[in-house]
C-alpha cells in the first residue's frame, strides 16, 4: 500500500515494543545481588508509578532528571520498608542505562511491526528524554518499519502524554483525521486515556494484567500479550 493508506497506527516504545522489565531485572540483579528482599518483577511497576507522577516535572526543568531517578527508586522501596541512599540509587541508573542499550524487539513484535507496515502507516510517541529514547529506538531497530519522520519523542515536541498537543502534533504531521488512527501503549492515564481524549482509538497494551481505573472509559481494545495484540491488529487492519 502506498501514501493513501487511511489507517494509521502509532506505538508507544517502552513495555509496549518491548517488555521493560528485562533490562530493569538485569539491572537490579547487576548492581543489588540479592541484598534487597524484594523481587525486580515486584518492583519494577512502582517504579513506574512513581516515575510517570514526576516526569512532566522534570521535562518542565521543575526537577533534574536525577532527582527523578532518586525519586522513583527510594519511593518504591519504601513501599517494601526499604530505604537507600541516592548513590545507590543513581549508581542503579547507571547500570539500568548501560542495559537499556541492549534491548531488542521480540521476533514476534518484530513480525507485527512488518505486516501493519503493509496495511497502514505506522508511528511512535513516546515520553522521555530525546536522546535516552532515540537510543532505545535505534537499539530497537525501529527504522526498519516506522518512518523517523513519524516517530514523536516528548523531549523534541516540548509536550507529554496525555498531553493532546503531542497527539495533534503526530496525526497533523501523518495527514490524518482523528477517527483514522489508533494508539498502542501500556500505560492507561499516558497512553489509552491521552489517545482517546485526542478523539484516536485506543488499544492497551496490558502486559502486567493492571486494573482499569474506577470509572475511566474503556479502550477500544485491551490486550495482555503481543499475540493478542497481533490478532487485534489484524482485526483492524485485515
Amino acid at each position: 500500500m502506498g501514501e493513501n493508506r487511511k489507517i494509521a497506527v502509532l506505538f508507544d516504545v517502552d513495555d509496549t515494543l518491548y517488555d521493560q522489565t528485562m533490562p530493569f531485572v538485569q539491572a537490579y540483579e547487576k548492581y543489588f545481588r540479592g541484598d534487597i528482599p524484594v523481587s525486580a518483577e515486584e518492583l519494577f511497576p512502582v517504579t513506574r508509578k512513581y516515575s510517570n507522577a514526576v516526569f512532566s516535572r522534570a521535562l518542565a526543568g521543575k526537577i533534574t532528571m536525577e532527582e527523578l531517578y532518586i525519586c522513583r527508586m527510594q519511593k518504591a522501596l519504601e513501599e517494601f520498608g526499604i530505604v537507600i541512599s541516592d548513590q545507590d540509587a543513581l549508581e542503579f541508573q547507571q547500570v539500568y542505562e548501560e542495559c537499556q542499550k541492549h534491548i531488542r524487539m521480540t521476533p514476534l513484535m518484530e513480525e507485527i511491526l512488518a505486516w501493519c507496515a503493509e496495511h497502514a502507516l505506522l508511528g511512535i510517541i513516546t515520553n522521555g528524554l530525546s536522546g535516552h529514547q532515540w537510543d532505545k529506538i535505534r537499539g530497537l531497530q525501529a527504522e526498519r518499519w516506522i518512518p523517523k519522520e513519524y516517530i514523536f519523542v516528548s523531549g523534541d515536541a516540548g509536550a507529554v502524554k496525555p498531553d493532546r498537543q503531542i497527539f495533534d502534533l503526530a496525526r497533523k504531521r501523518m495527514h490524518m483525521e482523528e477517527g483514522e488512527v489508533w494508539f498502542v501503549g501500556d500505560a492507561f492515564d499516558l497512553d489509552v486515556e491521552g489517545a482517546m481524549n485526542a478523539g484516536w482509538n485506543a488499544v492497551w497494551m496490558n502486559r502486567r494484567g493492571k486494573k482499569r481505573p474506577d470509572g475511566a472509559e474503556e479502550p477500544a481494545y485491551e490486550v495482555r500479550s503481543e499475540a493478542e495484540l497481533f490478532r487485534v491488529l489484524k482485526d483492524i487492519l485485515g
